[in-house]
């Protein structure tokens, strides 16, 4: 007797053709995330989805972390002009001048807001409190707004709302599941 494989609603954006955005999607996607390390993977990350898509990114995790030495944060700190030449050759990664310089330079600005606050988790949990928000289908808010300026404030760039929308999403401050989704109200029965 053949099994036949049961079939799971997932939010409308994740491909459910490709087995790594599954697993990001259900196991990554919307947990919250307090470790600094994961948040300055997925802040170096999520700016090079901009004029792309996210699974675009995805799929080349693995040469991104590679490529940005396991993102040691003190190591980019100290990439020079050969290194971002290096990387616009690497075609495991998004070979884009102005994204790499951000990312570079985001993380030295993520290594100021630690400095400053502990770590970039607490410094990131303070806009809400420590709670999670919960909005669905949306590309930006007030928070993303708030985040944002505070952000490029600091001189971060290639972040604007839509961009922290996104992660905030991935990182669990903002947890936007799909109301068809199996993950959906996942321990808030306010969105019951």
């Amino acid at each position: 007797m053949e099994k036949i494989k049961e079939s799971i609603c997932r939010c409308k954006w994740c491909n459910i053709n490709n087995e790594r955005y599954i697993e990001y999607h259900d196991k990554e996607w919307g947990v919250p995330c307090y470790d600094d390390q994961i948040l300055l993977e997925f802040l170096i990350l999520e700016p090079f989805q901009a004029g792309l898509s996210w699974e675009v990114v995805l799929n080349k995790r693995e040469g991104f972390r590679e490529a940005f030495d396991g993102y040691c944060m003190e190591t980019i700190c100290n990439y020079g002009t050969d290194k971002i030449e290096q990387l616009l050759q690497d075609k495991s990664i998004i070979r884009n001048r102005r994204k790499i310089e951000a990312a570079i330079w985001n993380t030295k600005i993520f290594r100021e807001i630690q400095k400053e606050w502990g770590t970039f988790s607490e410094y990131l949990w303070h806009f809400t409190k420590g709670e999670i928000k919960y909005q669905i289908e949306k590309t930006s808010s007030e928070l993303s707004d708030c985040i944002a300026k505070d952000l490029k404030k600091r001189g971060m760039k290639f972040i604007g709302t839509t961009i922290i929308y996104s992660y905030l999403q991935a990182m669990g401050v903002v947890y936007s599941h799909e109301k068809d989704c199996f993950l959906y109200n996942k321990g808030d029965k306010s969105l019951s």
